[in-house]
């Protein structure tokens, strides 16, 4: 039998492993050493730009005071942390904010008064809370936000019965075929569509029969593309879509992607849009077109929603409350920008986008935003959005009717999204695109003209610096 014998180390070679091995230590310390000297300059330098500087660098989303804020811990005595968004909700819970005449406002809660600062342009607010048309509608939800940020300038809303609280937070509006938005990023990821991509349908475009899913051509099919089946909300391709292409889990995966069967967190309670999906192909082109009263959500959702493709699929998580703060100004909670998780792809979210824009120029919203190119603030803009419209099951004469949309600088930085729901009665008033119109074109009048005044006022000061020298 073959083995292998293990021979010893002599005792020179001993000796020369024991020389090794003391090198190497002594090399480590020379190593740490002159590491630690120069990570001490490395401090000391860094210490000497924040003192030249101010600060050493800028959170892409500053909030507002950030430098002055004392944080406290008040939760417990031995808690080092700020109040979260939950604990909030309590100490909100009786605040209209539909109503406040002012950003900011005091709650009394315990035998002390905190003040609350929120991001809530009141002007903008006012505005579009006078020019609700209160005659003809049942309920009426705005929500405009900084997609950035998640944080939101302003809430208008009516509900006539009184019964179920501010409309914007509300989750119980179909989302009829805002729910395209969704469809329209499962088809792009899971099967390659693009703009260009054709597809055929027979009969209406706003009916969904079964006999519509049947892939099937004569001198009767129609020939669209896919920004036009999205831009002029054709219910049977987008139908043909979720029955034939994606199926249950990938609905149900995006769905939830975008905010869908999930809780949200924000300062005050707001039930989660609600997703079901059965083993039924119909059910899932039903789903998929929003031809179906079942899927429902919030106007405050919408917003998200939208913002998610505004922000190349970040899902961010929304906010109307900067700070709150006791009595001798220490913070109890600070707001602060959060994406909460990616519903779509960059390109698939500028596709997207794309076609948003496609339909207010040519589609299911041309109408509303008719002459917006020669108008002096939207002509400035890049205008995107989805329709909805579907009636109720539960209620006579009632027709629900959505906008969920975006306006971009065309030449700037500045966005903005705005999610709208109108629920008509027996005859249709203001529509969810006009409020919308009315939202964007009033809240970019105001950030232009403050850009204009701040712009004049830096010219005043370089001209006295100037003349001074």
């Amino acid at each position: 039998m073959n083995r292998s014998i293990r021979k010893d180390s002599s005792w020179q070679e001993y000796q020369a492993s024991l020389q090794r091995t003391d090198a190497h230590r002594k090399l480590r310390k020379v190593f740490f050493k002159y590491s630690s000297l120069l990570t001490l300059l490395t401090l000391v330098m860094y210490g000497i730009a924040v003192s030249f500087s101010g600060t050493a660098c800028r959170h892409i989303f500053p909030t507002p005071k950030e430098a002055s804020d004392k944080s406290v811990p008040l939760k417990d005595k031995g808690e080092d942390s700020l109040y979260s968004k939950k604990d909030v909700q309590p100490i909100l819970a009786e605040v209209d904010f539909l109503g406040l005449d002012s950003e900011s406002f005091t709650v009394d809660v315990d035998g002390h008064t905190l003040q609350a600062e929120t991001s809530l342009h009141i002007p903008l607010q006012q505005y579009l809370m006078k020019r609700l048309d209160k005659s003809t509608s049942r309920d009426i939800g705005i929500v405009v936000m900084d997609p950035a940020t998640g944080r939101i300038h302003a809430l208008a809303g009516f509900d006539k019965t009184g019964m179920n609280g501010n409309p914007c937070f509300d989750n119980r509006f179909p989302a009829a075929s805002i729910f395209k938005i969704v469809t329209a990023v499962a088809g792009i990821e899971k099967c390659g569509f693009r703009t260009g991509s054709k597809f055929t349908f027979n009969g209406g475009k706003y009916t969904l029969y079964k006999s519509q899913l049947k892939d099937r051509k004569n001198r009767y099919t129609n020939y669209i593309s896919f920004q036009n089946s999205f831009a002029q909300s054709v219910n049977p391709v987008f139908g043909k879509i979720g029955a034939n292409y994606l199926g249950k889990e990938n609905l149900e995966e995006y769905g939830e992607g975008f905010g869908f069967n999930r809780t949200i967190d924000f300062e005050v309670p707001i039930a989660s849009s609600h997703l079901n999906l059965t083993d039924q192909s119909y059910q899932w082109a039903e789903i998929a077109c929003g031809f179906n009263r079942d899927t429902v959500m919030s106007p405050l959702h919408g917003a998200l929603l939208c913002s998610a493709i505004v922000n190349e699929g970040g899902l961010v998580e929304p906010t109307m409350v900067d700070r709150i703060t006791d009595e001798s100004g220490n913070v109890l909670y600070r707001s602060e920008p959060k994406i909460i998780g990616y519903a779509a792809t960059p390109r698939a979210s500028r596709v997207v986008s794309r076609m948003m824009i496609a339909t207010v120029r040519s589609g299911t919203s041309r109408r509303a935003f008719r002459g917006a190119r020669r108008d002096k603030i939207l002509s400035r803009l890049d205008i995107g959005g989805k329709t909805g419209s579907i009636g109720s099951r539960k209620i006579p004469h009632v027709r629900y009717d959505w906008f969920v949309g975006f306006a971009k600088e065309k030449n700037g930085k500045e966005k903005l999204v705005v999610s709208v729901v109108v629920a008509h009665e027996k005859y249709i008033g203001k529509r969810a695109a006009y409020y919308a119109r009315t939202a964007i074109k009033q809240y970019f009048r105001y950030y232009f003209d403050q850009n204009k005044v701040e712009m004049h006022t830096r010219n005043q000061i370089g001209n006295r610096k100037d003349k001074s020298v």
